[in-house]
């Protein structure tokens, strides 16, 4: 920290601008023009973005001894141990008096005032006492008053704060000190990075079928184990990051280093890692840094006082459509305090990655609100594009993958942001993943408003296969966002009408039932075999949870009827949603086997309006899908690269999947010289209506 005031102060808006010497690195960003030709105009703000990057970067480096010591904040900023005791830092330029209170001197609001240094850092040490023990003992509440202009206290909980409880008789919530005398002991080393992402979205709170907010030490030993049962190699944690209000989905977060304690403690959290490492199963953390609660008294907002600290001051720090606040990231302990939070997460609690939330609010001044994005370039390299924002997102990328090399780092961004998942060096971002958020929309239109009849088969296969070129993509039928009260799932869209009366198999098989089964299944797999280099699914949706989701709220009684989810459903033998069930975790095991998610590009080969079939290619694996509702075809002539033989690897008309078992899974496809398609080869198949096949070679 030996930078000088005014290094302390810049604006990176000032500095962004400055022009680079001519002896220092513009990167090549050949490969990426190269891919997307329309980006060539553009090529000059790409190498301007590129150098407000390197020059905040090489600051960074300059004074305070580069990023891996720059974002270790939380061993300077809150409180930690010292030599020579408790150390409490706090950043709070506007304030006119800091001072920390709490259990451990009576709730005092002055006896331990901090001193200031000319940067609005704020500093107090607390000796040991005589018999070494801390002065603050854990589990100890503590505050911190901050003393106004006019000259009044008012009591905030600290930025840097890693555990905090909302009491019984209170809706605030309080910060507590946690420095546990026996902390978790870690068993197991993360897995090794894998490329084919298989991400089961999850909710703490909400997996249990009990209606209650579930823990992390039931996550732990009831879930995770279902989750290796099923296949999928990764887990995303939603709402672990500290929120006041339970139903914002953990997308208001109030205390950004706190675990949430809902769920338990830091320490339980902890345990829930271990046991996904030691089952195989990586973990990523849901992360918001796109903008933060509105909460004064047990958040960050107006923290010293100011509307200004953290946060962007008048209309730009304030988010209209989410009503919280815009983080400032010109502000030099801005991107200490993010970036830090970043390092946190990995290194107290062994995350293997993170799912950055609201990329799109993040990058555009207008949030992309009311912005119909269609792929216009000026929108990606214009005046609407906030470089402040882009710059974090860089140095966070930058940051992660340079110290953790197995990190994973995923965005959630809407616009089509071109560079996104490139490497920073190529003009790019630096995510390794974006999430398609055009699937779900596109499968929620044609659920909605066309007839089964009317399905467009190239409107599909375009939108699954839409995506930029070297930059992987994460397929979804549908994640949290619909399932949300407001909504509809797949399987409400399928069969909201019956799933309360005809889910069982003591029940006739109507026509609803049987299309909803048949269609979840085929819109399932399509998605996780052609819609990209990732796949994700939101807990319960995988066996066509019965219910949306809808939090505990004035509006409902502060029920807990609808914020769980009921695995109960598909361990009954006699209900229809163990087929579902057994379908994706048949599509997780074979994606195990064959690693389409790592190779490249499907080949679409068919897409045949009338007939409703589509025939793809990819990883050796030849894929046919018959979306037609009433016409099956005994010997369909589909196109096929390879010679020789082929048999089912899967295929969604099995008993054991709910099917009607017009196929035989035994049955071997040969190979003759017709090409069909433009494929050297062709085979004929028997495709019934509403059924999808995986075909392997023998």
């Amino acid at each position: 920290m030996r930078r000088t005031k005014a290094q302390r102060m810049y604006n990176l808006h000032v500095f962004g601008a400055q022009k680079m010497a001519d002896d220092q690195i513009v990167p090549r960003f050949s490969r990426f023009l190269n891919d997307d030709p329309y980006i060539k105009p553009y090529q000059t703000e790409i190498e301007r973005r590129y150098k407000v990057f390197t020059n905040l970067k090489n600051e960074i480096e300059k004074n305070e001894g580069g990023l891996e010591k720059f974002t270790r904040g939380y061993e300077r900023f809150g409180i930690n141990r010292t030599h020579e005791g408790l150390t409490y830092r706090e950043w709070a330029p506007a304030a006119h008096g800091v001072y920390l209170t709490g259990d451990f001197n009576g709730w005092s609001r002055t006896s331990h005032s901090c001193t200031r240094n000319e940067f609005g850092i704020w500093e107090l040490t607390l000796p040991y006492k005589e018999d070494g023990s801390s002065p603050i003992p854990h589990g100890s509440k503590v505050k911190v008053s901050i003393q106004l202009e006019n000259g009044d206290l008012v009591d905030r909980i600290s930025p840097w704060i890693r555990y905090a409880v909302c009491p019984e008789d209170n809706i605030l919530y309080e910060g507590i000190h946690w420095d546990p005398p026996q902390p978790y002991q870690w068993q197991h080393s993360p897995p090794k990075k894998t490329s084919g992402l298989r991400i089961y979205e999850s909710h703490v709170g909400i997996a249990s079928s009990e209606p209650r907010v579930a823990s992390y030490k039931h996550f732990a030993h009831s879930v995770i184990p279902r989750i290796k049962k099923l296949g999928y190699n990764c887990i995303q944690l939603m709402a672990v990051m500290e929120h006041a209000y339970y139903a914002c989905f953990g997308y208001q977060v109030t205390n950004f280093f706190a675990a949430s304690s809902r769920y338990g403690t830091p320490e339980d959290l902890k345990e829930l890692i271990d046991v996904a490492h030691a089952n195989g199963i990586l973990v990523l953390l849901d992360m918001v840094h796109s903008h933060a609660a509105k909460n004064v008294m047990d958040g960050l907002n107006e923290f010293d006082g100011s509307q200004s600290c953290y946060f962007h001051g008048g209309g730009r720090g304030t988010h209209s459509l989410w009503d919280s606040r815009l983080f400032d990231y010109t502000q030099w302990e801005v991107l200490r305090f993010l970036l830090s939070n970043l390092r946190w997460y990995m290194e107290y609690y062994k995350f293997d990655g993170f799912r950055f939330d609201g990329v799109t609010s993040m990058i555009y001044h207008d949030h992309g609100l009311g912005h119909g994005f269609g792929g216009d370039y000026p929108d990606y390299y214009g005046l609407g594009v906030d470089t402040d924002s882009l710059n974090y997102l860089m140095l966070a990328n930058d940051m992660l993958h340079s110290i953790y090399p197995n990190v994973i780092t995923v965005a959630e961004e809407v616009s089509g942001m071109p560079g996104l998942c490139r490497p920073i060096t190529e003009g790019g971002l630096g995510f390794d993943y974006r999430l398609g958020m055009a699937i779900p929309d596109r499968w929620i239109k044609v659920l909605k408003e066309v007839k089964d009849e009317d399905w467009r088969m190239w409107d599909i296969v375009w939108t699954l296969i839409n995506r930029r070129h070297n930059e992987k993509t994460i397929a979804y039928a549908e994640s949290h966002d619909q399932a949300l009260v407001g909504d509809k799932t797949i399987a409400f869209w399928l069969m909201d009408k019956e799933m309360y009366t005809n889910m069982s198999d003591t029940t006739q098989l109507t026509h609803i039932i049987d299309r909803g089964i048949a269609l979840h299944k085929i819109i399932r797999l399509i998605s996780c075999g052609l819609g990209g280099e990732g796949y994700l699914n939101f807990i319960g949706n995988e066996f066509g949870h019965p219910e949306w989701l809808d939090f505990p709220r004035e509006g409902n009684q502060n029920s807990y009827h609808y914020a769980r989810r009921q695995f109960n459903l598909v361990d009954d033998q006699l209900l229809r949603y163990r087929y579902l069930n057994e379908f994706d975790r048949a599509m997780m095991h074979l994606e195990e086997k064959y690693h389409w998610l790592e190779s490249p590009q499907a080949h679409v080969s068919c897409h045949h309006e009338d007939d409703k079939i589509i025939v793809f290619e990819r990883a050796s694996l030849l894929w046919v899908f018959n979306f037609h509702s009433t016409k099956s075809f005994p010997d369909y002539r589909i196109g096929a690269s390879i010679a020789g033989k082929y048999r089912v690897a899967l295929e969604t008309d099995a008993a054991e999947y709910g099917g009607h078992k017009r196929l035989d899974s035994n049955c071997e496809y040969l190979v003759d010289s017709q090409p069909w398609h433009d494929r050297p080869f062709s085979l004929l198949v028997y495709v019934p209506c509403r059924t999808a096949l995986v075909l392997a070679p023998v």
